[in-house]
């Protein structure tokens, strides 16, 4: 409980910096601004009213916004010297590591918050599906935690913001479009057929349709875990040379 609490407040602190950065402003007015857009699409008559085709393309929007939004969450503790203040006792890498990831995911969580005028929008208009909107919405939300947890890895690997987001860009790439793109060539055999269902899109695309699969939550939470697992031992190993 003690070291939750520890990481509790590294979140706050981490929140309140995004709200004091432009590039978080900018990030934040990109995505929102393309995803007006893309809702103008669902918002046609004749159309499901469930926003699949925001939520589908809020993935490969996602690709391009959480480089940016994490590149500096560690790679600037680095550059700057302020990562040995923050470790010092009794706050531990795996506290650093929860507080930064927590925070940094309600910031998302914020980012999405204005996308839910587009449901309000439906309910005036329209008759939305509550049960694909929500899963929608639980899915993007894995999802936009699976890249940070990417984001803040790759940031704990180098000083250079620029690095890091480059860095996170190209493994989002790898995981997400690289497969999406595989799958859709009719010759594939069945092996790399199997490999490419295991992207990133290929578990969440369910979630956009109002489809929760077991399988698919096991996914994006061991991924997460397993990154923010690896984010913790690269800060151990720097920490003691």
């Amino acid at each position: 409980m003690e070291n939750m609490s520890r990481a509790i407040v590294i979140a706050r602190r981490e929140l309140a910096s995004y709200f004091h950065s432009p590039i978080a402003y900018v990030a934040m007015f990109a995505f929102l601004l393309a995803c007006g857009g893309l809702f103008w699409d669902d918002f046609q008559p004749g159309q499901p009213a469930a926003m699949r085709t925001l939520f589908e393309w809020m993935v490969w929007l996602l690709v391009i916004i959480v480089p940016l939004l994490c590149m500096g969450l560690l790679a600037q503790e680095w550059a700057s010297g302020t990562i040995e203040t923050m470790m010092t006792a009794p706050v531990g890498e795996t506290d650093v590591v929860m507080g930064k990831f927590i925070g940094s995911l309600a910031f998302f969580i914020v980012l999405l918050a204005p996308t839910l005028l587009y449901v309000v929008m439906l309910l005036i208009y329209g008759h939305p599906q509550a049960g694909p909107i929500l899963s929608g919405y639980l899915g993007i939300v894995l999802v936009g935690a699976l890249f940070i947890s990417i984001g803040l890895f790759c940031s704990s690997l180098t000083r250079s913001q620029v690095v890091a987001a480059v860095a996170t860009a190209a493994i989002l790439f790898l995981v997400t479009i690289a497969p999406w793109w595989a799958s859709s060539k009719a010759a594939l055999n069945d092996f790399w057929r199997a490999v490419t269902n295991q992207g990133v899109f290929a578990h969440y695309t369910d979630f956009s349709k109002g489809v929760i699969d077991t399988g698919h939550l096991i996914f994006f939470v061991a991924v997460t875990s397993v990154f923010l697992f690896l984010t913790v031992k690269v800060l151990e190993s720097r920490r003691w040379k």
